[in-house]
């Protein structure tokens, strides 16, 4: 986004600044689960670490298109686990899906709509439910979330 662009809608960097910080604080705590507890449950029948992290990717995806413009498909509510099997392969789509929704908001050169708002505002919550739960298992595994470390 433009200076001028930014200036001119101060909302769309509000909301541009806590994409990001919700996303970055997700992936930190992400990636300080160690490979081998990436696929740990706490319980039968809930997500894994990894399941988690293709679940926020593939709404971070699905986020970004919509502000593209692009055709969008809620189907499968998590990304492939064949295609991202490994953690590192699941942060590194998180982080580059985290980065796709803060790059489509910095092309919106008009003030953002109402669905827009509450598109984002809803996946801003939605990431941050997730945050939670992932420090929970954190917590359960013996580890100090990054944001606890301070």
């Amino acid at each position: 986004m433009s200076t001028k662009a930014t200036a001119e809608y101060p909302l769309t960097k509000v909301l541009i600044e806590r994409w990001e910080q919700v996303c970055r604080k997700f992936a930190e705590l992400a990636e300080g689960v160690p490979a081998e507890k990436f696929e740990w449950v706490p319980v039968a029948g809930l997500r894994t670490c990894s399941d988690v992290v293709r679940h926020v990717a593939f709404w971070n995806r699905y986020v970004s298109a919509s502000l593209l413009g692009q055709e969008t498909n809620d189907s499968a509510n998590q990304l492939s686990t064949a295609e991202y099997s490994t953690g590192k392969q699941a942060l590194g789509v998180l982080r580059d899906s985290a980065t796709g929704v803060a790059a489509a908001l910095r092309q919106c050169h008009v003030e953002l709509t109402p669905k827009t708002l509450e598109l984002l505002v809803t996946f801003v919550e939605h990431t941050s439910e997730h945050y939670g739960q992932l420090v929970v298992y954190a917590r359960a595994m013996g580890i100090v979330p990054p944001a606890s470390r301070e």
